[in-house]
């Protein structure tokens, strides 16, 4: 079929739907609900067999829901109804919660139900959840919903109106702290609740700033709503009961004035930051602490884990630094296998283009980003008295999908969506890419992926040579899983071997073109765009980390997209088999 998705932004949701609908043989494309673009004109255009909407803040038009079959994606069970669904989920403590594909119609969220699925909800941040557990269910529920509407015999399932529950917009009223009073689990519910939007509106040191995330503190303590310490560009603040770690704030807007950049803690409060002691991040976290770092390892046996989680998966200069650092601390342990990532969320999105706006010369920021990202990704690629395996349990995207090929394998969530390309931020690229893209999946292959610049769900990955397997587990349980694999591949007689041949083939590589030659020709390309003015990254990256309405949906979004994924056979010549040529279990790992 031909499906169009309407959104309010090609968000984590939106992407995943349109990789997986390709994945399942359908033609898609996108149009962004926008405030100045006749969205009934854009239907017309397409004419499309199926209209759906994964994210949408706005109502579809009568004219275009009257006309033909339009679908809802509602983060919320059936019954649920109102714009803040998800936030309220968190903020209550719900258990368990859902995701309802249901027909659009004259009342918002009443329509009728064409297909839903319910979920867990853990004890995290509802932007993680969103592209967790509500993502799995959302994809559950938009499959299934379009199977029945590819059939033409399905009849969706009138709500029952005694049932239903809608409530209004969760305001800034019903996300206030009250830290004299309220307890640190409270807090953390409220912070939880507004992660990453909106954020809760509060004062600190004489001003207005939008918190953004919040972690539980075990030992430090003080005076209510005080601060206590820093770490890695956190503040810590006391609670009536303890302390919450807050990761990242964001500046009221002022009238008239551009939107403000959400950043680290530290950054973001600049001079107005008292002195306070840094707590350095613990690399070894005893598993009993309630405290936060965004690095830590730990190892089992003969495996290593270095894991690692930036808020949105950003990676600054600073984070580079002590993430390159945590890595030599790692090498230099007795192990043979070393996984690289394996949290539940993002892997990585490359630079921090927050931080890279917010800087005072952002173009020598952009310029101490790249270097460190490729400092970073180079420490990976010589890595060779070990095998290291990077664990996609959420999304990577530019640099930070590049950072996972540096590995000699990538593994990926089954929900994970990956973007590896540069060209919507205007710019060419760094990482190493031009070594390790086409040495995966073949250059053919990779100049369609760097210039068609389309989302890839984790299979597509698989079949194209980018990533060696996915394991269908929950976010939950992809830390465990990754874990089991880890042990099995480190136990494998033929990984010494694997090991000693990923030597050879560096060697090889190495006397063939150096790495250096491929850093110096992708940053000279760099260079010439961070210090060019007029170059369109500037303003691409304003408009991203600001949040400006787009004039109209991009090009290679409104182009409807076919299924194209196809493997990338002996892309990689050379290169070593992935774990499931030899524990024989050649699809995704179960759990």
């Amino acid at each position: 079929m031909y499906v169009l998705l309407v959104a309010s932004a090609f968000n984590s949701l939106t992407q995943r739907v349109h990789a997986e609908l390709r994945d399942h043989g359908h033609r898609v494309a996108v149009e962004l609900a926008l405030p100045h673009v006749s969205l009934a004109d854009a239907v017309r255009r397409h004419d499309p067999d199926l209209v759906l909407a994964p994210m949408l803040k706005s109502a579809i038009p009568e004219e275009v829901w009257s006309s033909r079959t339009c679908l809802i994606v509602h983060p919320g069970p059936v019954g649920d109804r109102g714009p803040s669904s998800l936030d309220r989920a968190v903020q209550e403590q719900a258990v368990r919660w859902g995701v309802t594909v249901l027909q659009a119609g004259a009342e918002m969220d009443a329509g009728d139900v064409w297909a839903s699925a319910e979920c867990p909800v853990p004890p995290v941040g509802k932007s993680d959840l969103y592209r967790g557990e509500i993502a799995d269910a959302a994809l559950r529920a938009v499959l299934l919903a379009v199977e029945r509407f590819a059939s033409g015999t399905h009849v969706p399932a009138p709500q029952d109106p005694a049932a239903a529950r809608t409530r209004p917009y969760l305001r800034q009223e019903g996300r206030r702290i009250d830290w004299e009073a309220d307890s640190t689990e409270r807090v953390l519910r409220t912070l939880r609740a507004a992660d990453s939007q909106p954020g809760v509106r509060d004062e600190l040191l004489g001003a207005e700033w939008f918190l953004h995330g919040g972690h539980p503190e075990d030992r430090l303590r003080g005076r209510p709503g005080e601060l206590l310490a820093t770490r890695a560009g956190a503040v810590c603040r006391a609670t009536a009961d303890g302390a919450v770690w807050i990761p990242e704030l964001r500046a009221r807007r002022t009238p008239g004035g551009p939107v403000p950049v959400k950043l680290p803690a530290t950054v973001a409060l600049g001079a107005r930051l008292p002195a306070l002691r840094e707590r350095p991040a613990p690399l070894h976290v005893n598993p009993g602490r309630r405290t936060w770092t965004d690095i830590g390892y730990r190892e089992e046996g003969q495996t290593g884990f270095l894991s690692f989680a930036f808020p949105g998966g950003a990676m600054s200069t600073e984070r580079c630094q002590r993430l390159l650092e945590a890595y030599r601390t790692a090498c230099a342990r007795p192990t043979s296998v070393l996984v690289l990532g394996g949290g539940r969320d993002f892997f990585s999105n490359g630079i921090h283009l927050g931080v890279i706006e917010a800087a005072e010369d952002p173009a020598a920021e952009s310029w101490a980003n790249i270097n460190a990202m490729d400092d970073l990704v180079e420490a990976v690629l010589t890595t060779t008295d070990r095998l290291v395996v990077a664990a996609l349990g959420g999304n990577a995207a530019a640099g930070g999908a590049m950072l996972a090929l540096a590995a000699d394998e990538v593994w990926c969530r089954s929900g994970a969506v990956l973007n590896p390309h540069y060209r919507l931020m205007g710019l060419h690229g760094s990482e190493y890419w031009t070594y390790t893209l086409p040495r995966r999946v073949g250059a053919g292959v990779a100049a369609r992926l760097t210039t068609e610049a389309l989302p890839l769900s984790a299979d597509a990955a698989v079949r194209l040579g980018l990533a060696d397997r996915t394991l269908a587990c929950s976010p939950q349980a992809f830390a465990v899983e990754t874990a089991r694999l880890a042990a099995q591949l480190a136990a494998l007689p033929a990984t010494q071997s694997r090991i000693s041949a990923k030597k050879e083939l560096r060697e090889r590589d190495e006397a063939a073109r150096p790495l250096a030659a491929y850093r110096e020709a992708e940053l000279a390309l760099m260079r010439r765009t961070f210090f060019d003015p007029a170059a369109p990254y500037h303003a691409l990256r304003r408009a991203f980390v600001r949040k400006e309405t787009p004039a109209a949906t991009p090009e290679h979004l409104v182009r409807p997209a076919p299924d194209r994924h196809v493997p990338a056979a002996a892309a990689r010549p050379g290169a070593v088999t992935g774990l499931a040529a030899h524990d024989g279990a050649p699809g995704p790992a179960p759990c």
